[in-house]
């Protein structure tokens, strides 16, 4: 269709002159500030729909019933979909919200009130060990606020669970039996006491979530607006993921969630449309027994909870602070397993009777926003076929884009290139190519499975609680993801080959070489993230930089600590050379105080110590790292950082 207009250069360099404003305008604007979001998701956006009309009106082959012209209908119809998808969160992310000043008046408020309201504070838990709830429970007893209790609501029935919380000052609750999960033990928590504290609001923690100090007296202020059902706050992790851990990245490539916890949400929150997930958030008893408890009838709660408050007039506020933080999936399949049980809830509450889409009393915008939530779902699928389409050209001679590489550099590449550069500067480097790409490539063939599945039946399937503190001492090869990945390294590279030999002219050859050569480097990636490296050490270590006193044999070392754990802590010493190895003495670490300890390693100035404490000592800890908990992971990509990892796992191991 341009082609009656422009020519092919004139359109590259059409297209080029508006990419190029897109980079400018990601250097000097400020993504805090609305019209800025406007302008540059505007110059984008117009990239985006340019490519999808080139792609719909200059790429698609004659329709026939046959494969090779359906399938290039079927990949365009899913890459519309995907790119849709980018468009809405384009509008989306034109607005955000920030809701610290009205948490600081909230505080200080609480702070000069003489009574402040009660609240409860349930910590739900099926199946984690004591080294997983122990932090959970310690640093929510050492919460900050005057009015709360403690309710572990345990589903295992667990007496060693139960003699731990009453020698530490915990309420402990227990069921006869595990009817709806999570949400049915919520609601024994939530009849249990009614009849005992009746607490006007309850926080609700996951079994691996420890609340800082100051989260209670951050989130009850922000319920001085009688429309505000939940306040809810981010999911931050003190463990790298599977995926910034396999690939060696934990200092420089963030968690898979940030961008959603931290540029989505509060940009759903702008629109009115913030919704609960999970843990960490404060609700209103009230507005619980309005609705009869939380929801059951699905495996996500949580947002279920958000879609049953909207249309009775009440909102979920989101605020965008650390005021917790719990163990991120820590292997592979955990990874995969939670991402496939969003998948399942989303569909389920969008088929309830009384959901955003089937139910009454819904704003427009609630039900567009739901919509969107969808559409990230639905296009996953696209994903798969992205990295199964040089193998359709190779081995089948069918294309996915009947194009040649001089026309998709004058759309296509211009297109990627300011969607990746709008994404890294509208979510703060938080997205990075390749990293990015790989975080959906390892749950994409699951994740379609599910959403594929739960079309055909999307109720009556278990809720599949997300395992954690397992065994990660060793390598983990898992074989069925990883033989996937590996064969379509070697089905493309022989196919890649076999062309370059038999008929290197053919139509579409140039353009599917380049799109093999980025599929390889991909699949490489994500069998990297397949092969688990061992986590040795069952502790988490934290920067912390303090004054410390190691005394061996009644003579004292002074030093500073570098990083702590609960187990252990590694200090710099400037007479390490003095203490010899396997020495044991006691070192001092406020405001723990002396803690038993055994030198476990040297290295010049460093010393490594193995903690041998009392459980009062340890808990002590607990409420030092666990209540106001260091930042130990990357909290933005660094893009040349990443790279030098990525290539050291991908040649050195």
């Amino acid at each position: 269709m341009y082609e009656q207009f422009f020519d092919t250069s004139t359109l590259f360099n059409i297209n080029l002159g508006t990419l190029a404003i897109v980079t400018v305008l990601c250097l000097v604007s400020d993504r805090r500030r609305t019209f800025d979001r406007i302008v540059v998701g505007s110059v984008t956006a117009f990239l985006l729909v340019n490519y999808l009309l080139w792609r719909s009106t200059s790429t698609l082959p004659e329709f026939k019933p046959e494969l090779a012209s359906v399938w290039p209908y079927c990949f365009f119809a899913f890459e519309l979909l995907t790119v849709t998808y980018t468009l809405f969160s384009i509008v989306v992310l034109t607005r955000s919200s920030d809701h610290s000043e009205r948490a600081n008046r909230g505080e200080a408020k609480l702070r000069r009130s003489p009574a402040v309201p009660a609240v409860d504070i349930f910590i739900a838990t099926y199946n984690e060990g004591l080294d997983v709830l122990e932090k959970t429970i310690v640093a929510a007893l050492a919460v900050d606020y005057p009015n709360f209790k403690v309710w572990v609501l345990d589903d295992t029935r667990r007496d060693w669970l139960r003699s731990f919380c009453e020698e530490v000052g915990a309420h402990y609750l227990t069921r006869p039996d595990n009817t709806h999960a999570k949400a049915g033990n919520l609601n024994n928590g939530l009849q249990a006491t009614a009849a005992l504290t009746n607490a006007p609001y309850i926080l609700v923690l996951d079994a691996d979530f420890a609340p800082q100090r100051n989260i209670l007296m951050r989130t009850i202020g922000l319920f001085d607006s009688p429309d505000i059902g939940v306040v809810q706050t981010p999911q931050f992790y003190y463990n790298a993921d599977p995926i910034q851990y396999n690939l060696r990245s934990t200092e420089c490539w963030v968690d898979e969630q940030r961008v959603f916890f931290d540029v989505f949400q509060p940009a759903k929150d702008a629109w009115g449309a913030a919704f609960c997930v999970g843990t960490s958030f404060v609700v209103r008893r009230d507005l619980l027994n309005l609705i009869g408890g939380f929801p059951t009838g699905t495996v996500t709660e949580d947002i279920h909870l958000t879609y049953r408050l909207l249309p009775r007039g009440y909102k979920t506020r989101w605020l965008n602070e650390r005021l917790s933080v719990g163990l991120s999936a820590e292997g592979l399949p955990e990874y995969i397993t939670q991402r496939s049980r969003w998948c399942l809830g989303t569909i389920q509450v969008a088929l309830l009777p009384d959901g955003p889409f089937r139910g009454k009393g819904f704003a427009f915008m609630h039900r567009l926003h739901y919509l969107h939530g969808m559409l990230h779902w639905f296009s996953r699928p696209f994903i798969l076929m992205m990295l199964v389409a040089p193998l359709l050209y190779w081995y089948l001679g069918i294309p996915s884009i009947y194009t040649n590489p001089a026309e998709f550099l004058a759309y296509g590449t211009p297109a990627l290139l300011a969607f990746w550069f709008y994404s890294s500067w509208i979510s703060g480097s938080r997205t990075l190519p390749v990293f990015t790409e790989v975080t959906q490539i390892v749950a994409a063939l699951t994740v379609s499975a599910t959403l594929a599945s739960a079309l055909l039946r999307p109720f009556g399937r278990p809720f599949k609680v997300t395992n954690k503190g397992l065994d990660r001492s060793r390598v983990v090869v898992h074989a069925k993801l990883a033989g996937f990945f590996g064969s379509l390294i070697v089905l493309s590279s022989l196919g890649l080959v076999r062309s370059l030999l038999d008929n290197p002219g053919a139509p579409g050859f140039a353009f599917n070489v380049v799109w093999t050569a980025i599929a390889l480097a991909l699949y490489l990636v994500s069998l990297l993230v397949c092969i688990e490296l061992p986590r040795p050490r069952k502790e988490e270590r934290f920067p912390f930089d303090a004054t410390a006193r190691l005394n061996v044999n009644g003579i004292e070392f002074p030093g500073n600590t570098r990083d702590l754990s609960c187990s252990g802590v590694g200090m710099i010493c400037g007479r390490a050379r003095d203490i010899p190895d396997g020495a044991e003495g006691w070192v001092k670490i406020e405001p723990a105080g002396w803690v038993a300890c055994r030198v476990v390693r040297h290295q010049g100035d460093f010393i490594g110590l193995e903690f041998n404490h009392i459980k009062a000592t340890r808990h002590a800890l607990i409420r030092l790292l666990f209540s106001e908990t260091p930042v130990n992971l990357a909290s933005k990509a660094k893009r040349r950082m990443a790279l030098a990892r990525l290539l050291q796992r991908a040649f050195l191991g």
